[in-house]
């Protein structure tokens, strides 16, 4: 297939390749705009025309184009064609690749989404119909739990895709999930509570907000089927930290019983169980479980926030507080100033009624579907003795290693090969009992789509290389 091709009057080299059709069209087009080959204001081919000149299927032309007008790259609109489009010279230079030839940093940490895939155009267009239509009274000081409109809506999504019991009385708007476990955390140090147990494998920035608040970290053993709840009977604390729809960081589906376990020792003691729902819109073998909270209303905090289905800048999540806590939880709210964006507020209550949250939730739900099972057969074909494990569901997995792995020499040589890798023993707390086979935490959501085979490849590459003993560790293949 040759290289240069006639666009928009211009010769223009362009590398191809035929195995990737959509993703090279994609680097090329986006690489000649970045470094001026392509002129801003040069007019595009249709993608009929385009695809003919290529030998490809005029849809391929198509998404790559659509693709590149949402990151900003292309602007199209319909009847007047597609041309690259303006961009100022700082965001140009800020774009292009370190003059060192240093590879870009590749982000594959648990548990952050794509933020290329945020809905801009939709949510634009939300923002526009909630600023118009906003009274004036709305754009003023808010309700400290926030908008009430707003709450509404999401007691229905809640209640209708997670089987949450609530009404907007009983919610909470917050700045995103920290800000929502601090004050809950601040409450129940109020009310008295010393100790929380958490799951030993999680967030180390969870542990450190509920430090903040005054409340002693107790780890809590987490097994093949989550955590070991029934320890909570013999451990002096107050309330829990559970991700029950899907233990992060080590994947593993909590089993029924000790859902109902943990409700039953809340419920016994006067404890409350705080259930991060981190991701519980993205499970991919089955049906989502429904949430811990619908079994004990009174006794379980439910959390949830918008960055893994939208973007951590929209920067709101949500409480479905008990209602002996709802008091406490405006005090505090009040107290830490704590009230969140409005009219970002009134403009993801227009996005949701619009259902163009659901819309995202599915578009993202197939795309790391998709992810997940490309990770897999990557690791299958490239990896002797590694396993992928874990439920199909949210945006990272395990690649178990041999039981002789050093999880930081892997995550090393990801550093060296610009890839960012976090080993399992990371997500540590304590030692509630014993360790965990060596394994590293592959999340595969952050990379954009037509980074992501790059991540991917680079990651098999640092994890072949850190479990290699050889004086090679970790060097790009030209290097050697």
């Amino acid at each position: 297939m040759p290289n240069t091709w006639a666009i928009g009057g211009l010769d223009l080299h362009l590398e191809l390749d035929s195995r990737r059709k959509s993703a090279s069209l994609e680097d090329a087009l986006r690489a000649a705009a970045r470094d001026g080959r392509l002129e801003a204001g040069t007019r595009l081919p249709a993608s009929r025309s385009l695809a003919a000149d290529l030998g490809i299927a005029r849809n391929v032309v198509a998404q790559a184009y659509t693709r590149l007008a949402a990151e900003g790259w292309l602007e199209s609109r319909v009847g007047a064609g597609t041309w690259v489009a303006e961009r100022s010279t700082a965001a140009t230079a800020a774009s292009a690749p370190p003059r060192d030839g240093a590879p870009l940093a590749l982000d594959l940490r648990g548990g952050i989404p794509d933020a290329s895939a945020f809905p801009r155009r939709g949510w634009a267009t939300a923002a526009r119909r909630a600023a118009l239509d906003a009274p004036a009274s709305a754009l003023g000081y808010g309700p400290a739990r926030g908008s009430m409109a707003l709450r509404a809506t999401l007691a229905e999504y809640l209640a209708r895709t997670r089987g949450v019991w609530a009404n907007g009385d009983r919610i909470a708007v917050t700045h995103g999930f920290g800000a929502a476990l601090g004050t809950i955390a601040r409450v129940l140090a109020e009310r008295g509570a010393r100790r929380i147990a958490v799951e030993e494998y999680g967030h180390e920035s969870h542990r450190a907000i509920l430090r903040a608040a005054g409340l002693e970290v107790i780890p809590l053993r987490v097994d093949g089927e989550g955590a070991v709840v029934a320890a909570l009977e013999t451990l002096p604390v107050d309330a829990v930290l559970l991700t029950p729809a899907h233990q992060f960081p080590t994947g593993v589906a909590p089993a029924p019983s000790r859902r109902l376990d943990a409700v039953a020792w809340a419920e016994r003691a006067g404890a409350f169980v705080i259930e991060d729902d981190y991701d519980g819109e993205f499970r991919y073998d089955r049906l989502a479980i429904g949430a811990l909270q619908s079994l004990a209303p009174e006794r379980v905090v439910y959390l949830g926030t918008a960055s893994k289905s939208l973007a951590p800048a929209v920067g709101l999540g949500w409480a479905v507080v008990p209602e002996r806590l709802v008091a406490g939880f405006d005090e505090q709210l009040a107290a830490t100033a704590g009230l969140a964006d409005g009219l970002n507020q009134a403009t993801l209550d227009v996005f949701m009624r619009a259902h163009d949250y659901d819309r995202t939730v599915r578009r993202r739900r197939a795309e790391y579907r998709s992810r997940r099972e490309r990770l897999e057969i990557a690791v299958a074909a490239g990896l002797e003795g590694c396993r992928v494990s874990g439920m199909r569901a949210g945006l990272h997995c395990l690649v178990e290693l041999p039981a002789d792995a050093e999880e930081h020499r892997i995550a090393a040589a990801g550093a060296r090969l610009g890839v960012r890798l976090s080993g399992l023993g990371s997500y540590r707390l304590g030692e509630t009992g014993p360790k965990r086979a060596p394994a590293i935490v592959i999340g595969y959501g952050a990379p954009p789509p037509h980074r992501f085979e790059t991540a991917l490849d680079r990651a098999i590459a640092a994890i072949r290389a850190g479990l290699d003993r050889g004086s090679n560790e970790g060097r790009p293949a030209a290097a050697r």
